[in-house]
């Protein structure tokens, strides 16, 4: 397998769709039974021997500094970007003995504002780019080994399974032909972008440093001029988009059926239903998929039907909590159905 050593992974979004869930906790650090997201993309990139880490970051940055150490968080006063002449300035956490950067967007600048906002940190080999919202094991050997034979500057990792479908492929020259009809083409969007790619440093530097803007009139640009853009169908392995919450909850219920990531994960555990620090009293009762977090307390007679409670939350004797999903330290106590608290 051919090798790519640096990755961007997309940390920035605001999460809205999750909301109020994300409010007080940014998207990417959301816990999948008893694990941040975004520690499986990096346990992911770490399988594909990627050694250096760059993530954006934007709603409130100090959150990761909690899980990747106290250096990743910005070390300079809210609003300022980067040093004079727009260079971006990191900060520093650490995974599995991995330096991870963290590159803070007071303002969010999208897709390839956060890319060209990296570009000095950058070496000159191929960056692959992974959004923090998603969560797969798909098997991104074929992504890497697809875009070196090809000599693409661009390759999307694309699938044909349920989602939006928003890609035309020509599948005899792997190109790329629009995006969303854009182009006007109308060749037919049969597949659905999986949120991770891999750029050349030349499309790096086609980038405005300190500009918001999303990739996609990029992308078009490359298709127009005729530039090698591609794509590859990966079917297999698994994919999901971590979107609201309702597909947030039964993507815990479709992971308890599943081996699940194929790559390893830094905790073997983290599967488990009740974390190893939680107290939840014996007279206590969970039912279907119920997840309780680190430090949570689960008090006497307590019901919790496909509930999950996040790390520290507290939940009163006697509550009835269904569908539920209970924030960082919050604290419940009644019946309630379907509610984030």
């Amino acid at each position: 397998m051919a090798q790519i050593t640096q990755a961007f992974v997309l940390g920035a979004g605001l999460g809205t769709r999750l909301r109020p869930l994300t409010d007080d906790l940014p998207k990417p650090l959301v816990p999948i039974f008893q694990k941040p997201l975004i520690t499986f993309a990096l346990d992911h990139l770490i399988e594909l021997d990627v050694t250096k880490f760059f993530v954006n970051t934007h709603h409130q940055p100090e959150r990761f500094a909690e899980i990747f150490g106290r250096d990743g968080s910005p070390s300079r006063p809210p609003g300022v970007f980067g040093a004079p002449g727009g260079r971006a300035l990191p900060t520093r956490g650490n995974y599995r003995d991995f330096d991870i950067h963290f590159f803070h967007e007071p303002e969010l600048l999208e897709t390839a504002g956060g890319i060209a906002n990296i570009a000095d940190s950058l070496g000159e080999g191929p960056l692959l780019v992974y959004n923090a919202d998603i969560l797969t094991d798909l098997p991104l050997a074929r992504l890497i080994d697809n875009h070196v034979r090809a000599g693409n500057m661009v390759t999307l990792a694309l699938r044909s399974a349920l989602g939006p479908k928003h890609i035309a492929l020509n599948r005899n020259t792997g190109r790329v032909v629009d995006i969303r009809n854009l182009l006007g083409s109308g060749a037919p969007q049969e597949f659905v972008f999986t949120g991770i790619c891999i750029v050349e440093r030349a499309f790096v530097d086609l980038l405005e440093r300190g500009v918001k803007r999303s990739v996609i009139p990029h992308f078009l640009d490359l298709i127009r001029r005729g530039e090698k853009f591609g794509g590859i169908v990966i079917d297999e392995g698994n994919w999901w988009d971590v979107g609201n919450r309702d597909s947030y909850l039964q993507l815990h219920r479709d992971l308890s059926a599943l081996e699940f990531p194929t790559y390893p994960a830094n905790d073997p555990n983290w599967k488990r239903a009740v974390h190893h620090t939680a107290l939840v009293h014996p007279s206590a009762e969970l039912r279907g998929c119920s997840v309780v977090g680190e430090n949570c307390t689960v008090g006497a007679g307590a019901i919790l039907h496909d509930t999950i409670l996040w790390p520290g939350a507290q939940i009163a004797s006697q509550s009835r909590l269904q569908n539920c999903i209970v924030r960082t330290h919050r604290k419940a106590a009644g019946v309630h159905r379907d509610l984030d608290i």
